[in-house]
């Protein structure tokens, strides 16, 4: 199906009735999950709800064991990180996948680095690469001192907008933030927040995994709340406050209020 054929409200990604088990031990229990475009989804749950291993079904680090993914409207069987990449998914980890002895220029391109002919001989272009990254990452509003900067002795801010740019630069259609203002200053916080934005506007749908609802919360158009392995509900920000979002993550239990909120359509 060509992109004129999609109806415009075709999700970019949609997992139905997901279950996965380890052992005797059932993790995930029939769990849907939406991400529309572009969007910013805030994905919520305490520690062992379920949320992680939700996330490595959909960038092939595990198989469901039930259930069904599918991509701009079409099933897909996703059994590897490569699988995912190739669909154009980028997870931004809490350790980033940075390499911090070398450039920011290297880690940009890493994986995919440009190179010029010398001879019979093919060699980096260190300077192509380095203008193209400062480049890309101007147009999203990041301004780095040098390309030739080690990513050793940037901030962890300055590290966070490293990965989204090179995940907006390399055309990726959704982008995966685990707990991505994790142990940062409020200054980088507001700047991690500020690049998740645009990264929407750059037309990416996002993926924003935290234990900290106020940083979701500012950023996020909808809330999926996981608890104990399942669905607790999908939530517009403008329907629901921090607190309740707060509460429901805690207890599992929909206030009355909310529970009359019909879910957002998928």
């Amino acid at each position: 199906m060509s992109e004129q054929e999609k109806p415009k409200n075709t999700p970019l990604v949609e997992m139905q009735g997901i279950f996965k088990s380890f052992g005797s031990v059932d993790v995930l229990r029939g769990v849907d999950f939406v991400v529309n475009r572009p969007e910013i989804i805030g994905l919520l749950g305490d520690n062992g709800a379920g949320k992680s291993t939700l996330i490595k079904i959909l960038t092939g680090v595990h198989m469901p064991t039930h259930g069904q993914i599918y991509f701009e409207g079409q099933p897909v069987s996703i059994t590897s990180p490569h699988d995912a990449r190739e669909l154009g998914i980028e997870t931004v980890y809490q350790d980033l996948a940075l390499i911090p002895l070398i450039s920011i220029a290297r880690n940009f391109w890493l994986g995919q680095e440009l190179t010029r002919q010398i001879g019979p001989l093919k060699v980096l272009d260190h300077q192509r690469m380095a203008d193209k990254a400062r480049e890309a990452l101007r147009d999203i509003g990041i301004n780095i001192r040098s390309a030739e900067e080690p990513v050793g002795m940037l901030s962890g801010g300055e590290r966070q907008s490293i990965a989204i740019g090179r995940a907006v630069y390399f055309g990726k259609k959704l982008l995966i933030l685990d707990e991505p203002t994790s142990a940062l200053s409020v200054k980088q916080t507001a700047e991690v927040l500020n690049y998740t934005r645009r990264a929407k506007e750059s037309g990416l749908s996002v993926i924003f995994i935290t234990h900290n609802i106020a940083h979701v919360h500012e950023v996020a158009d909808r809330f999926t709340i996981i608890r104990g392995g399942r669905k607790v509900g999908d939530f517009k920000k403008e329907d629901v406050s921090e607190m309740e979002v707060a509460h429901m993550v805690m207890t599992g239990q929909v206030p009355e209020r909310l529970s009359l909120v019909p879910e957002t359509e998928e």
